[in-house]
């Protein structure tokens, strides 16, 4: 069954006018997502030797609807080569780019698109992408399955299982030596397992390091890889000062939720984690809107899991729980503390909703994830 992605408005009214790059995780659907655009495209990989030959000899089909470049961060100095295409051609046809690798990277390494490109990042599925379902069904088999589109419709564990390790294969072994040479795969193999046995606490990369028996520099470098390769994402402690909250211990959540390996209720507060993020980068996306996710905690170790900021101001603060309808004490003195436009606990299993001020409420997860903009 196909599944209406909610980001292919912003890709089709980008396309025509600037470079569309199309960002996200390995096998969550992008080239996928830009063979239904148009009936009539070109596609160019450049893992693929032919195409590969094709791109640079710049003898590509001109004549479709759309031009597809798959893989083209491979490519040495791809920036200024799609700048030269841009300043050269233009886009007609349309130019979509795709990449497993985060393409938003190409920030760090200078302006070379500069005003020449739009981009748009796709996710795993959201609940309410899969509208077809209930969504308390759509919440159980994302934490089952994870919202990648391969293992969500697959029908057992053990097809899903065997699907999960040819996806870091995959990763490890392809995608991360194409950004970098990396000599220790297997220790990056284990990082991933610590890491996803510490899902929904705050990590310690001095503990991970003597754990793996190397420097806290390298375990944060490794860190960082791996969320240039879209399998993990960082989330920092809020503060006012971002470089003070950089320097704090982080949480680490994965884009596959079938990853985390430490209960069900670390599961369920990385299925929040990975649909705030995709809820703010689609309004960043589609609408232009500043938007940061942060998690709060402090010295008396008062925490809450989520604090969301709309161009530098608090929106929501949120707590996610598995059962528990008792608003937390945590989230109630940082509502009287921060003063949030709402604060929000999530409870995954919950009878009825419950509004204990315009601004407070506790609300089932489902209910919640299936109104979010993503």
């Amino acid at each position: 069954m196909e599944v209406l992605r909610s980001i292919r408005s912003e890709v089709l009214s980008a396309l025509g006018s600037k470079i569309v790059l199309l960002a996200g995780p390995r096998q969550v659907g992008k080239t996928f997502l830009s063979k239904k655009i148009f009936t009539s495209y070109s596609y160019y990989n450049y893992d693929i030797i032919k195409d590969r030959k094709i791109l640079r000899a710049g003898q590509w089909d001109r004549d479709g609807d759309l031009i597809i470049f798959d893989e083209i961060h491979k490519m040495k100095s791809w920036k200024s080569w799609l700048k030269g295409i841009y300043d050269g051609e233009g886009v007609r046809p349309p130019i979509l780019v795709t990449g497993s690798a985060r393409l938003d990277i190409f920030r760090k390494g200078g302006d070379s698109l500069a005003g020449r490109h739009r981009l748009v990042r796709l996710h795993p599925f959201s609940v309410k992408e899969l509208n077809h379902l209930n969504p308390e069904i759509a919440v159980d088999r994302l934490i089952k399955n994870s919202g990648f589109p391969e293992p969500f419709f697959l029908k057992t564990e053990r097809e899903v299982a065997l699907w999960r390790r040819s996806h870091l294969d995959v990763i490890l072994r392809e995608d991360l030596l194409d950004l970098e040479k990396v000599r220790d795969i297997r220790n990056i193999e284990i990082l991933i397992d610590l890491l996803s046995e510490r899902v929904g606490s705050s990590i310690s990369y001095s503990s991970l390091a003597e754990d793996l028996s190397v420097s806290s520099h390298t375990v944060k470098h490794w860190i960082q890889i791996l969320e240039y390769l879209n399998v993990v994402f960082i989330v920092h402690p809020y503060s006012k000062r971002l470089s003070k909250a950089i320097q704090k211990q982080p949480k680490i959540y994965f884009y596959d939720i079938g990853r985390v390996e430490n209960g069900d209720a670390a599961k369920i507060e990385n299925l929040c984690a990975c649909h705030l993020l995709k809820r703010n980068n689609f309004l960043t996306d589609s609408k232009g809107e500043k938007r940061d996710l942060f998690y709060l905690r402090d010295k008396e170790k008062r925490e809450v899991d989520f604090l969301t900021v709309k161009n530098q101001k608090i929106e929501y603060l949120i707590e996610v729980k598995s059962s528990d309808d008792h608003f937390s004490p945590s989230l109630n003195f940082y509502h009287q503390k921060l003063l949030p436009e709402m604060s929000i606990q999530l409870v995954y299993k919950l009878k009825h909703k419950q509004s204990l001020a315009k601004d407070k409420i506790i609300v089932k997860i489902s209910d919640f994830l299936a109104g979010l903009e993503t």
